[in-house]
Order: structure tokens, then C-alpha cells, then sequence
């Protein structure tokens, strides 16, 4: 969707944005990437399977699910912040005029931009930096610095502002739907969902696959950081575990078992994000080819 054909309330939660934003445009090598779990129910299917059947990535006041918090609701959070974000632009919008969100991959990282919300991203085209607004920090924290891709300035910046490693990320709004035949570069995946169910539903997908280095954190790893998410979290993660090990799909298979808590999994997935990152190594993006 090019900005000439957005909805007149997205060009003024632009306009809007625009407006208190400075300084030079983002580098057009920049991407956004949109981080999600593939693996997790969406109504009524998984996240991967939705996407298969819709062809468009939709927001949480669509989905009415979230690997963040699930605010997005006439006077919710997320609905608070976006009317102070955008004007109230979105005010009255119906759900399906809201912006995607996303985060914008400065560093070039193989697992995308914002790993907390997920092993897997969709990688956007550069088209759809056209029509984003950004901020940092997440507009959870109360952002302070805004901007577009034509005046992204202080918000690109490298900081030392001592947020965790999973919370440091430019937030991306995308307004005007995201349609995986016309904006995604591409799907990436990690690898331990390589010959699962899940591989031949993404490769269904109108847009390629890809897969990066992989998420992987030992249990031994984890007991060496008990005060990260808590000792509790710590032995969730040694159930969860096989072999010692966690990924992905062994987080993703104890989010649907029912044994342990939501938010307990959450914060586990989090350690995974954190201590167990493909970028950790200061890797950047280097995805393989699809798979024959």
C-alpha cells in the first residue's frame, strides 16, 4: 500500500508523528521486522497457519492475541498509547485500520529486530518503511523520541540507557495493512522447525522462507543467571528442557501443554531470546536459502 492510498486517518497518525519528528531519513539498507512465535495458537489455528489462510499479518485489536501484553481495547493500554501516540488519529478507527507493529532492524540481526516477541519475523520491504512511525523506547515504557522514515534522527541513535538487551529496540508502526505477496521480503524461521508440521504450512506462504542460525540455551547456561527472570523460571525451564537444552518448539510445546502458566513460558522464552540468541556472537544477518 503505497502512502498516497492510505486511509485518511492513517496520513494523519503520520502527519501526526511527522510532525514532532527531526533530523535525517533512516538508511534505506534498514528493514522493519515483525517478530512473532509461529507455533502459537491464533484463532483457531496456529500463528503460521493463520497467515497461510488470511495472506496478511493483522494487529492484536484484530487477532486479540499478543506475545506482549493483550491491551488493545476501547481504553486499554495499547489503545491509551496509541491515542497519544498518533493524535488520536486511531480513535474511533475499526480494528483492521490500526498499524502493525514491528521493530526497525538497524543492526542488520539475523533473528530479527525485537526476539522477545519470538523466535520467527517477517522481514519487510523497504516500501513499507514509507508508511512507519517509530519511537523509543516501546511505547509501554513511555516513549519520548519519535520519528519517520524522512526524519528519523535522535531515535536511531546507539544508546547506553542500561535497558536490557530485549527491550532495546526502535518500535516500528506500520500503517495500511502488510500482505505477505506484497510486503515481506521474506519469512524466517529457526531452524528446529525445519521437517515439522509447521515448515510445509510456512511454505505455503506467498513470500519466501528462510531460516536463521537458530535459538538455543543450555539449562546449565540458565542456572548461572537466577536473578535474571527468577530461580522459579529457572526450574520451569529444566521441565521444559530436552536433554538439557531449550528451543523453540520445546517453549512453544509448553506454552499449549497446559502444565505450566502463560507467563511463566513467557519469561522462559525470554531467557531463550536473551542467553540464547543467534546474535549473540554479534552474528548479523545470514539466513540460509530456502530448503529444496
Amino acid at each position: 500500500m503505497a502512502a498516497d492510498i492510505l486511509l485518511p486517518l492513517q496520513r494523519c497518525a503520520l502527519a501526526h508523528v511527522a510532525a514532532v519528528a527531526a533530523g535525517p531519513p533512516v538508511s534505506p539498507d534498514a528493514r522493519i521486522t515483525v517478530n512473532f512465535h509461529p507455533d502459537r495458537p491464533a484463532r483457531g489455528a496456529t500463528v503460521v497457519e493463520a497467515l497461510a489462510e488470511s495472506g496478511v499479518y493483522l494487529s492484536q485489536f484484530v487477532t486479540e492475541t499478543s506475545n506482549g501484553g493483550l491491551t488493545a481495547y476501547p481504553g486499554g493500554d495499547r489503545w491509551r498509547w496509541e491515542s497519544q501516540m498518533f493524535g488520536g488519529a486511531y480513535d474511533h478507527a475499526p480494528p483492521a485500520a490500526r498499524p502493525v507493529y514491528g521493530a526497525l532492524d538497524q543492526r542488520r540481526l539475523t533473528a530479527g529486530a525485537a526476539p522477545r516477541f519470538g523466535s520467527a519475523h517477517l522481514r519487510l520491504t523497504a516500501g513499507a518503511l514509507r508508511r512507519s512511525t517509530f519511537c523509543y523506547p516501546d511505547s509501554a515504557f513511555g516513549p519520548t523520541l519519535f520519528g519517520t522514515a524522512e526524519r528519523l534522527g535522535p531515535v536511531a541513535l546507539d544508546r547506553s540507557d542500561g535497558r536490557d538487551a530485549l527491550d532495546d529496540y526502535v518500535e516500528a508502526h506500520v500503517h495500511g495493512s502488510v500482505r505477505l505477496d506484497r510486503d515481506v521480503e521474506a519469512l524466517v524461521l529457526d531452524p528446529c522447525h525445519r521437517g515439522t508440521a509447521l515448515e510445509p504450512v510456512a511454505r505455503r506462504l506467498p513470500c519466501p522462507v528462510e531460516w536463521h542460525a537458530g535459538f538455543r540455551l543450555t539449562v546449565d547456561e540458565l542456572r548461572r543467571r537466577p536473578g535474571y527472570r527468577g530461580q522459579r523460571i529457572v526450574e520451569a525451564a529444566e521441565e521444559i528442557a530436552a536433554d538439557g537444552v531449550l528451543d523453540p518448539r520445546l517453549v512453544g510445546e509448553a506454552a499449549v501443554s497446559g502444565r505450566h502458566e502463560p507467563r511463566t513460558v513467557k519469561k522462559v522464552w525470554h531467557c531463550v531470546a536473551r542467553f540464547g540468541s543467534p546474535d549473540a556472537a554479534g552474528s548479523h544477518r545470514a539466513v540460509s536459502p530456502p530448503s529444496t
